[in-house]
């Protein structure tokens, strides 16, 4: 497994790391048994950051990892967590939402001690904001992180969907390591602001979503291709009137992926591993076979030519509906 330093001051992490979300929500049905042995496996292939949040089912998520990490493997890998994303956790709580806001100095700690305890860990090594108070100051949610990062409970710092004021403020205050925002062939909105942000104050990327939620892979063509419960339904880009205007798009991507006898899927992960040695894409995947097909994309040599006509294929804003529901959107790049 090659190796990317995360950002200017962050610790030397796999290319490629394991995005755990869909293990526990979201995607189908959970398969705890899968699931951890697909973290097994990764950690076997060299994959060294798992990457969670406090969101994903209430906490549920965390658990999960904290199972996968016994028996000696917590070594092996950098455990990467978030807080602060009160709707969507609030969706697996039983007790609602707390009283205090996502970003407010008072919650940080309380979030950091129950991930700590959930995890089963002595310190988070990447910890962090996963969605933007609009209510506190960016300077006061970061005093309260690096307050952690001082006590030893945190190593690195992170922001997850923040916008290039909010990354420069935020940076001030203690270093950012990297920051996780939705980054593809059919998300590329980051490349304008957010990404030459980072690049100039030495932050890495951590990019989510890499193969569109699945639908780089080019299996998911219709809405039948989603299962009920599947929480893609809800989102516009997979609408009815949008899901064959965009299916249209990845003629290229198939194309390519045919003359070098591999998927789309390795495809559009090479195409954003070629866009600069600090991305680190986080495709998730609750099956070892998807996860061993991600990692063997590292392996996947894109020439000049066709990088661009993917590029050219997936121009910015070409993408039919808007990446999260209109509900969620003002959430994302504050």
């Amino acid at each position: 497994m090659q190796k990317r330093k995360l950002g200017k001051n962050g610790p030397d992490v796999s290319a490629v790391g394991l995005g755990c979300m869909g293990m526990s929500i979201s995607y189908g049905v959970p398969n705890d048994e899968e699931s951890i042995a697909t973290m097994h496996r990764a950690i076997d292939l060299g994959v060294n950051v798992l990457v969670t949040s406090d969101a994903y089912g209430n906490g549920v998520n965390e658990e999960l990892i904290a199972r996968a990490l016994k028996g000696g493997k917590r070594e092996k890998v950098l455990v990467a967590t978030k807080f602060g994303n009160i709707a969507l956790a609030a969706r697996g709580a039983e007790g609602g939402a707390p009283a205090l806001t996502g970003g407010h100095p008072d919650y940080v700690p309380q979030a950091c001690d129950k991930s700590l305890k959930r995890l089963g860990v002595d310190v988070i090594d990447i910890y962090g904001m996963h969605r933007m108070d609009k209510t506190v100051p960016i300077e006061d949610t970061v005093g309260a992180m690096k307050r952690l990062v001082e006590q030893g409970k945190v190593r690195y710092l992170q922001l997850s969907e923040a916008g290039p004021q909010t990354i420069r403020r935020a940076h001030k205050v203690h270093p950012i390591v990297a920051v996780e925002t939705e980054y593809s062939l059919w998300s590329r909105d980051v490349e304008k602001d957010i990404l030459p942000t980072c690049r100039e104050l030495g932050i890495g990327y951590m990019a989510y979503a890499p193969l569109g939620r699945g639908f780089l892979t080019a299996t998911l063509k219709t809405l039948d291709a989603l299962l009920p419960k599947d929480r893609r339904r809800e989102h516009p880009r997979f609408s009815p009137d949008n899901i064959g205007r965009n299916a249209a798009l990845l003629a290229s991507l198939e194309r390519i992926a045919a003359a070098k006898k591999c998927t789309p899927a390795q495809v559009a992960l090479a195409w954003l591993l070629a866009q600069g040695e600090d991305i680190v894409p986080i495709p998730g995947t609750k099956r070892r076979a998807y996860l061993e097909q991600n990692c063997a994309a590292i392996d996947i040599k894109l020439t000049r030519e066709e990088i661009d006509a993917l590029a050219k294929a997936f121009p910015l804003n070409v993408t039919a509906g808007t990446r999260y529901p209109e509900k969620q959107l003002s959430g994302l790049g504050i």
